[in-house]
């Protein structure tokens, strides 16, 4: 059954487990902090898709990630991140609490949809080659090799994301944060944190 906007906004109101906008993380580098990196999106207005070399996807075409979850929820998600590798040093970072969230109507216009959780070798049986972008390995056969990244509710859309700063609202982790981006930006003489639909931060619906 459809329904009409004004209606899909109601559903979700009324979750506090579901949203509409979508968010995407990025992380600092040897070089650049995580605020660096997302002015650097910013002044782009676009995000790059990862590859099977720089993320974990599968097939030839790069994808953009995001996660479909509630700001609580990701900030619980990046909370375990920061606290697993504290314990597992060989663990490979994925992301920081900084960002962008995104209407998920405008991510599924331009293409995007939700992943494919399941065994990759059986997904790539029933799926074209050129959607198996959408693949996250899922496995729970092995009690002692668990594959399971269902909790980050992911999506993603190929190669890009072009977007309007109008249309994003921008992430940080925390107040100090806010203020850097700030800071940067009137150095710069940007005007990103004017021009966005809005600034929040993990902190304050995490604590």
């Amino acid at each position: 059954m459809a329904y009409d906007s004004e209606l899909w906004k109601k559903r979700y109101v009324e979750r506090s487990d579901l949203t509409t906008e979508l968010v995407h993380l990025t992380r600092s580098t040897e070089d650049k902090n995580s605020v660096d990196i997302l002015l650097d999106i910013l002044d782009s207005k676009t995000i790059r898709g990862s590859t099977t070399s720089s993320g974990y996807i599968v097939g030839n075409i790069p994808a953009v990630c995001f996660q479909d979850a509630p700001l609580n929820a990701v900030g619980q998600n990046c909370w375990f991140e920061q606290t697993f590798r504290k314990d597992n040093e060989w663990a490979k970072k994925r992301y920081d609490p900084v960002g962008i969230t995104v209407r998920k109507k405008d991510v599924f216009k331009k293409g995007g949809r939700p992943v494919i959780y399941d065994a990759t070798a059986e997904a790539k049986g029933y799926l074209p080659s050129d959607q198996w972008w959408r693949i996250v390995n899922f496995d729970l056969g092995d009690d002692e090799r668990i594959v399971d990244w269902s909790h980050e509710r992911e999506w993603r859309i190929p190669n890009e994301l072009k977007f309007e700063i109008s249309n994003v609202v921008i992430l940080l982790g925390n107040n100090s944060q806010v203020k850097e981006l700030i800071n940067k930006c009137n150095k710069a003489g940007k005007d990103y944190y004017l021009k966005a639909r809005g600034i929040t931060t993990i902190e304050s619906v995490v604590c």
